[in-house]
Formats: structure tokens, C-alpha cells, sequence
């Protein structure tokens, strides 16, 4: 028992050193485990692949004054003054001497009225003024004889009196007979159609035969001289155009060739059936070759960059929001990544809207879904499937 006592004592010691030496041991393979798992956790983060760019659908923007011409409008060639051509007395239309499209001269007899009731009016006229001049002449011998007399003193002075108002209005008689009978000649001269200026027949409108009243059209005259180019132009194109603007012509009929036209009118208000406003161009040096009634195709110039400010003309679905602020998604180059812009809009369309300030040309822009991208998102443009529905 002693002995037995004496030997546990005398191991204890040894016992204690190795337990604590073996958990000691147990600590630092549980803090490696610990250090390496937390290791290999920041190994697997660092090696995790980023996402790849999401696929937004974009498109380049150009400026809509990039020296490129405006949109081409149809036209026709008028002349700058039409007018209608009437008698001024009525009548029975008797000839008629031009035709639909003959080019007449100033001064050129185009029809005749039957002539037959001024002739007698203007022969009753003239036996007036002869009646009226025989008894001016016949007082005015007449007065002569009289005032003699008088300063012989042979008729008392009432006499003369009277036979100075029998002269005066012998006078007025033959002045009025004159005044009429001029009239008479004048209607004479009525019957027969003249024309004022030269030019060519654009319409006829009565026929030989046809009894026609004061005023009412025979002919149309189309003055030579100026030739316009006349339009209807859209509420889009009336924007930026100023008179004295110059434009492109070209007609259907002289293929190859080219007029310059200046804007001389704009309508200031719109028709109220077709919502157009009427334009009229000056052709500059139109040759004979250019006819009345030609279609034309108008190109206007493009306004210089230092008369106007370069705007923008983009789908209506790339317009976001920056707060209150109008704004459009960028894609940035070179690396893609989406800028949040603020815009000035200067007019907004039916499918487009027009930015007159914060865009440069060449820069790609987010057309299609531009609230489900963020600011510095990386993505990868993508042209539209259906271009056209983009056209602005």
C-alpha cells in the first residue's frame, strides 16, 4: 500500500506537463484550422468572376444641322402674279382670239363683245355733242352781238345778262354732251378684251356665244416675269425657316439640273383643312425649259453652325428623369459604362423629342428600358432589331 502510494505520487507530475503540453497542442491546430479557413474564404472572394456588361439597346445621335440638307417637300412652278382677265361692260361674246396655254403680248386683243348696241350708243352720243356744240357756237355769237349793243348803249343791261347765262349754259350743255359722248366710247372700247401684261393663258373660263357680265372671268393670265416654287410645308419643317432662306429645286421633268430658290413668303397661320403652311420661293434664274405646272422637289439648306445651335432629334423612349430635370443615359466610351446627363428639350414630338442643349455628336444613347439601368453600370450596346421604329 505504501509502496504503491509512493509511486503515484512520485508520476503525478509528469502526468499533469503531458496534458497540458497535449492541449496546448490541440489550441494551435485549432487556430491554424481557424486561419486557414478564413484564408481560403478570402482566396475563393478574390477569384469569384465579376458579372459580365448587361446588353442595353442604343444608338449613335447626330445633330440634326450636321451640314446635311433639310427633308425634301414637293412644290409646283407658279408665277408670281395671276390674274383673271374680264370685260367691263356686259355682252354676248363674239370671238375669241387665244387659246389654253398661247403666250400673249401687253396690249394683245384676246376676245370681242357683240359691239352692235355701244356703236348706237356711242352714235346718239356724238349727235348730242354736235346739237350741244352748235348751240354753244350759235350763243356765242349770240353774246357777242349783245355785249356791242350794250357798250352802245342800243339794250338795257338786263338783256345782256341773259344772254350771258343763255352762253354759260350752252357751255355746260356741250361739256356734259362731250363727257358722255367719251363715256360712250369708252364702253365701245370695252368690247374688245385686252390684255394688260404679257404672259400666257392659264384658264379659260367663257365661251363664244356665252353672255358674260361686267367682272366676270374670260381668261386667266399668268404674268411673265418671276417664277415662284410653291409648297405646303408640315408643322416640323416651319420651325427653323426665315425668309430669305435658300433652297435646292429640282423638277421631275429636267432630270439632272438644279434651281437655287429663296424663301420669299410664309404663311402665318396654317390652313385649317390640311394643317400645312404655305410657302413661296423665288426661282433664281429659271430658262425657258421651266413651265408653269411642273412638280418640283424643295430641299432647303441646313442652317450654318454659327446661325443656330446644333440640336438633337431622339426617340421619345430615351428620355429619363434626373429629378425634375429631363435626362438621357449615356454610354460612356471606351469602357461602356452608363452617365446619367442632364438635357434641354426643345420641343417635343409625337414619337421623338428635339434636345437642344446636352448632347454632342457621335454619342451613343440608351433608347430602351432607361429605368432599369443605373449610373455606372457597365454594359454592351446593342443596335435596335427594328431600326426604323427608332427613325426619328
Amino acid at each position: 500500500m505504501r509502496g504503491g502510494s509512493v509511486e503515484s505520487g512520485k508520476f503525478a507530475p509528469s502526468r499533469r506537463k503531458r496534458g497540458a503540453a497535449a492541449r496546448a497542442i490541440a489550441l494551435r491546430v485549432a487556430l491554424t484550422t481557424a486561419l486557414g479557413a478564413t484564408l481560403l474564404a478570402a482566396c475563393g472572394k478574390q477569384n469569384e468572376a465579376p458579372p459580365p456588361p448587361r446588353p442595353v439597346v442604343s444608338m449613335a445621335v447626330h445633330a440634326d444641322s450636321s451640314g446635311r440638307a433639310r427633308a425634301s417637300y414637293p412644290g409646283e412652278i407658279e408665277a408670281r402674279n395671276v390674274t383673271p382677265l374680264s370685260f367691263r361692260v356686259n355682252g354676248k361674246i363674239v370671238e375669241r382670239n387665244v387659246r389654253l396655254g398661247d403666250n400673249v403680248k401687253a396690249g394683245q386683243t384676246l376676245a370681242r363683245l357683240d359691239p352692235s348696241d355701244f356703236d348706237r350708243n356711242a352714235a346718239s352720243a356724238q349727235a348730242q355733242f354736235d346739237a350741244a356744240q352748235h348751240r354753244l357756237q350759235f350763243a356765242r355769237q349770240q353774246l357777242e352781238r349783245d355785249t356791242a349793243q350794250a357798250q352802245a348803249n342800243l339794250i338795257a343791261r338786263a338783256q345782256l345778262e341773259q344772254t350771258q347765262d343763255a352762253y354759260a349754259s350752252a357751255a355746260a350743255q356741250r361739256d356734259q354732251a362731250q363727257q358722255q359722248l367719251a363715256l360712250a366710247r369708252d364702253q365701245r372700247r370695252y368690247t374688245q378684251l385686252a390684255a394688260d401684261h404679257a404672259g400666257v393663258i392659264t384658264a379659260e373660263n367663257a365661251d363664244t356665244g356665252q353672255n358674260v357680265q361686267a367682272g366676270q372671268a374670260v381668261y386667266q393670265l399668268a404674268w411673265s416675269g418671276d417664277v415662284d416654287v410653291v409648297s405646303d410645308l408640315p408643322e416640323a419643317a416651319i420651325a427653323g425657316l426665315h425668309t430669305g432662306d435658300t433652297a435646292q429645286v429640282t423638277l421631275a421633268a429636267l432630270p439632272g439640273r438644279s434651281y437655287t430658290a429663296r424663301l420669299r413668303e410664309l404663311a402665318a397661320a396654317a390652313d385649317p383643312q390640311s394643317r400645312t403652311w404655305r410657302a413661296k420661293l423665288t426661282l433664281e434664274h429659271p430658262d425657258a425649259d421651266v413651265r408653269l405646272g411642273m412638280t418640283a422637289d424643295i430641299a432647303f439648306a441646313a442652317a450654318s453652325a454659327n446661325n443656330a445651335a446644333a440640336t438633337f432629334t431622339v426617340p421619345a423612349t430615351a428620355l429619363f428623369h434626373d429629378g425634375t430635370a429631363p435626362a438621357i443615359w449615356i454610354v460612356h466610351a471606351p469602357d461602356n459604362v452608363l452617365q446619367l446627363r442632364r438635357v434641354t428639350v426643345a420641343s417635343y414630338g409625337a414619337r421623338t423629342v428635339t434636345v437642344a442643349a446636352g448632347l454632342r455628336d457621335g454619342e451613343r444613347i440608351v433608347v430602351q428600358g432607361v429605368h432599369t439601368v443605373h449610373a455606372g453600370q457597365q454594359v454592351r450596346p446593342v443596335a435596335p432589331l427594328h431600326p426604323e421604329d427608332f427613325a426619328s
